[in-house]
C-alpha cells in the first residue's frame, strides 16, 4: 500500500505590523495623518519581508494572509510586492489587505487573481467619489475580487447610496456601525437596506466563553513575530518564527466579553458568519446573495456602548 499523503493543514494569520501612518484624517480613526519616520518605515519594510519569507517557506501548510494594517499599506511597494509575491505561491489559499483603495492598481495585474483580494473603505470627505469609483472600475477591470464598505454615519449615507447604486451588482457593499454610536431602528433599517447583514455590526456580540476558531486555525501576528489569538486578546501564544506558538494552538473560549469588531466576531463559531462568507472570509465577500440575519441568529448581541476604537 502506497503511503497516504497529509492534507496540509489550514492555519489563517491576521498581519499587522509597526506601519501606522496614513493619508487620510477621517475623524474616526486615531491614526489620521499619522507620520512614521524614515526609521519607522524601514522597520515596517523589513518586519514586512521577513514575515512574507516565512510564509513562502511554510509549503507544507496552506495558508491564508489578510495585512490589517493600521495605516495605508498599498501607498507602500513593499505591501504591494507581498501580495504579488504571496499570491503566486501553490499552497496559499488566499491574500488580501484592508485599504483605502487611493493609491494605484496597475500592479495587481502581476498577481494571481484567482488568491489575491481587496478590502476596500471609502471615506467620504477624504476622497473624491469618482476617483474611488474609479480604482473600483479598475479592479473589476483587472478581474481581482473586492468588497467595498463604508462607517454608518449620518454624514456618508447619501454618498453609501450613490456608491451602491454604481458599483457592480456582484460586488458587496458592507457597513461598519460607528464606534459609539446607538442607531435606532430607523436609522438601522436604512443602512439595512444598502447592507442586509448590518445587523451583525449594529450591536457588538456576546464571546465570553464561547468557541472560536481564533488561537486554533487564525492567529494575528505583529512586526516582532509575536502570536496572539487575535488582535484584541493580548495574551500571547508564542512566536512565529521560533514556532512556539505552535503548542499553544488549539480550542478555546474567548476571554472577553463581547467581540465588537467584524475581523474577531467573523470567526466566533456561533454566528454563521463563515457560512455567509464562505471562500471570502478574508476579503469580507459573502458567497451568494445576503439576507438580514433573524432575531434567533442575533440572539447574542448586545446593546451598543463606547468600546475602543476601532475604525477596520
Amino acid at each position: 500500500m502506497s503511503p497516504v499523503t497529509p492534507t496540509p493543514a489550514d492555519l489563517t494569520i491576521l498581519y499587522r505590523g509597526p506601519l501606522a501612518s496614513c493619508d487620510y484624517d477621517c475623524p474616526y480613526c486615531p491614526f489620521a495623518k499619522r507620520r512614521d519616520s524614515g526609521e519607522q518605515l524601514r522597520a515596517d519594510r523589513a518586519a514586512l519581508e521577513r514575515f512574507t519569507a516565512w510564509a513562502a517557506a511554510q509549503t507544507g501548510e496552506r495558508l491564508s494572509v489578510l495585512f490589517t494594517p493600521w495605516g495605508e499599506g498599498l501607498v507602500r511597494s513593499w505591501y504591494r510586492h507581498a501580495l504579488v509575491e504571496l499570491s503566486r505561491l501553490p499552497h496559499i489559499g488566499r491574500v488580501a489587505i484592508q485599504t483605502n483603495l487611493g493609491g494605484r492598481t496597475g500592479w495587481l495585474a502581476d498577481a494571481a487573481r484567482d488568491k489575491v483580494a481587496l478590502w476596500c473603505t471609502y471615506h467620504p470627505g477624504q476622497t473624491l467619489y469618482e476617483r474611488f469609483l474609479g480604482r473600483c472600475r479598475e479592479l473589476t477591470a483587472l478581474g481581482v475580487r473586492y468588497s467595498v464598505g463604508v462607517v454608518g454615519l449620518d454624514a456618508h449615507l447619501d454618498e453609501a447610496r450613490r456608491l451602491r447604486e454604481a458599483l457592480p451588482p456582484e460586488v458587496y457593499l458592507w457597513v461598519n456601525a460607528a464606534e459609539g454610536h446607538t442607531y435606532t431602528d430607523e436609522e438601522a433599517d436604512r443602512w439595512t437596506a444598502l447592507d442586509p447583514l448590518f445587523p451583525y455590526s449594529r450591536h457588538p456580540h456576546r464571546s465570553a466563553g464561547l468557541p472560536c476558531r481564533t488561537g486554533e486555525s487564525v492567529v494575528s501576528v505583529d512586526g516582532d513575530g509575536t502570536v496572539r489569538r487575535c488582535h484584541f486578546v493580548r495574551a500571547e501564544l508564542g512566536n512565529l518564527y521560533d514556532g512556539s506558538f505552535r503548542r499553544s494552538l488549539g480550542p478555546r473560549g474567548c476571554p472577553l466579553d463581547v467581540c465588537d469588531c467584524h475581523i474577531g466576531y467573523v470567526h466566533l463559531e456561533t454566528l454563521p458568519l463563515y457560512d455567509v462568507f464562505a471562500g471570502g472570509v478574508l476579503e469580507r465577500i459573502p458567497a451568494g446573495p445576503v439576507r438580514v440575519p433573524t432575531a434567533d441568529t442575533l440572539r447574542g448581541a448586545v446593546p451598543r456602548r463606547s468600546l475602543p476604537v476601532v475604525t477596520r
